[in-house]
Parts: structure tokens; C-alpha cells; sequence
């Protein structure tokens, strides 16, 4: 999902003339739109799909995050513990 600059670039003339090219084109192309002000990049338009995707990444990474930190405050259990928990 990377942005192709040459065709994710919107300047703000394109916008306000018809803003529904914007959203057009990031439906279609599943990629984040650039939108552009005097040549340089003021904000991105995502795809509904991109934006869902990395909403559920940082989710995860937070979460990751949270059971490291979780033996040093003391919050551990042994294996057993967690199969019983999770059902296992």
C-alpha cells in the first residue's frame, strides 16, 4: 500500500473542483492520497481498508507492549494458570 507520487499526489485546486476524484481514486486504488499546498504535503486521505489495517496493528503493538510490561509490575502466571484461563 504504498504511495506512487506520481499518482497519489492531489493539489487543493483538484479538490475543491471535485472532491469525489479523491475519493474515487482511493477507493479504488486501496492507497493513501497525498493531499498537497504550495508543493508540500499537508495531509493523507487513507482507504478505509489501510486505515482499518494499521488501527489493528497499533492495537496489537499496544497490547504487545502491555505484556512485557506486565511481568515487571508483577502481574505474571505460570503456564498452567494460563491454559486454565484461556481455556486450553
Amino acid at each position: 500500500m504504498a504511495i506512487k507520487f506520481s499518482d497519489d499526489l492531489v493539489p487543493p485546486s483538484d479538490l475543491k473542483i471535485n472532491p469525489g476524484k479523491v475519493v474515487v481514486h482511493v477507493a479504488q486504488t486501496h492507497r493513501p492520497t497525498l493531499l498537497t499546498s504550495g508543493g508540500r504535503g499537508v495531509a493523507v486521505v487513507p482507504s478505509i481498508d489501510g486505515f482499518e489495517a494499521a488501527e489493528e496493528e497499533r492495537a496489537f503493538m499496544r497490547a504487545v507492549v502491555a505484556g512485557l510490561n506486565d511481568p515487571e509490575s508483577g502481574g505474571e502466571m505460570s503456564l498452567k494458570e494460563a491454559k486454565a484461563r484461556l481455556g486450553l
